[in-house]
């Protein structure tokens, strides 16, 4: 049986340690999450790998929200977060996610995409 080893922080096969032979790059870095809420908009742009711009919403309160029956998207104001699948406690600190429930001046609506991601909030009516 061949027992594959990750390349760093553990032992050679004789019981020595194995160094580190280089740091992060900076396409490996990490970012926190964005945590998008509910606010007046507030947008930041990011250099992501290959020097693309990827635009996280921090907060905003307007959504396009698509209608089903009419098949139409008219933008409507969010007032609260209801409900996310993602984290409960979320909904108290107003933290928008993909699949969050949302009250808008409209109705009841579930978020169809990343805000934190996209620069937007896609919703589709419930």
């Amino acid at each position: 049986m061949v027992v594959i080893q990750r390349a760093t922080k553990e032992r050679t096969a004789t019981g020595g340690r194995k160094k580190e032979h280089r740091g992060k790059k900076l396409y490996e870095r990490g970012n926190h999450a964005t945590m998008t809420r509910v606010g007046a908009l507030a947008i930041e742009d990011v250099r992501v790998k290959g020097g693309n711009r990827k635009v996280h919403t921090l907060t905003s309160d307007v959504a396009n929200l698509f209608d089903p029956k009419t098949k139409k998207y008219v933008k409507a104001a969010i007032k609260i977060v209801t409900g996310n699948p993602a984290n409960r406690h979320f909904v108290r600190r107003n933290i928008l996610t993909k699949g969050s429930l949302i009250e808008t001046d409209k109705g009841k609506a579930r978020v169809t995409n990343r805000p934190g991601q996209e620069g937007q909030i896609n919703a589709i009516l419930v």
